[in-house]
């Protein structure tokens, strides 16, 4: 297994065989808390536009997402895994825009496959794609609106690469890590009221979700939902 890691859009542009698009602030922690709280699946959007649409012709039940961190006008939920930890998604379809994690895997045209990656769901992604055992791994940090990289998802990518190559590294060591950067200091800013102290919290529960998130293309969609083979092996 040849394991490469990338970053930004021009990654997720480049990413061939398995791909894990990584965005721990905040999307795909978001998604994994909407499927942990029984969502059906996510439906993975480049813009607000199309998720909106989605919604519109009755593909999505509900939007989630964000434009600048905030909460785009007309979505039902912000960008934000506290928000959905409390709301009730069981069985719903969601739509979900982002400026970085959403983009970067409508960009990963070329992979084979697309994981979504986040802190929380790192080691069930790296046992998933273990178990597949594919030739080759793309790992694509998105960072700050897919433009500049960040401690968190730099962090979540190396703490993934090393699981797949066999390594045990501290998770207490990576939450330090990601604590340390710059983005850590927005959640709580009384400035910033969008980033909520809690959404911190919970992307920082290192595998805590028990179960990969794989992107499945289907009738020109890209539907977003746990893998049953990891849950199946935990």
């Amino acid at each position: 297994m040849n394991v490469t890691l990338g970053s930004l859009v021009e990654g997720a542009r480049e990413a061939r065989g398995a791909a894990v698009v990584i965005d721990v602030f905040r999307a795909f922690t978001t998604a994994a808390v909407a499927l942990s709280r029984g969502a059906r699946e996510v439906l993975i959007t480049g813009s607000p536009q199309d998720a909106l649409d989605l919604r519109d012709r009755g593909i999505a039940d509900l939007c989630m997402g964000e434009v600048q961190g905030v909460r785009p006008d007309g979505f039902d939920f912000g960008n934000s895994p506290h928000e959905l930890s409390l709301a009730d998604v069981v069985g719903k379809t969601l739509a979900h825009s982002t400026m970085a994690g959403t983009v970067g895997v409508t960009e990963a045209r070329e992979a084979d496959e697309i994981y979504l990656g986040s802190l929380v769901i790192a080691e069930a992604t790296a046992k998933r794609i273990l178990a597949a055992n594919p030739a080759r791994v793309s790992i694509v940090a998105m960072g700050n609106g897919g433009l500049f990289r960040t401690d968190e998802d730099e962090q979540c990518a190396l703490y993934l690469r090393n699981l797949l190559e066999g390594r045990r590294p501290d998770p207490e060591a990576v939450r330090s890590l990601v604590l340390a950067g710059g983005e850590s200091g927005k959640f709580g800013d009384p400035c910033k009221p969008h980033y909520l102290r809690q959404d911190l919290d919970l992307a920082l529960r290192i595998n805590s979700v028990p179960f990969a998130i794989r992107v499945h293309r289907e009738d020109g969609l890209l539907a977003a939902r746990p893998d049953p083979c990891t849950e199946t092996d935990q």
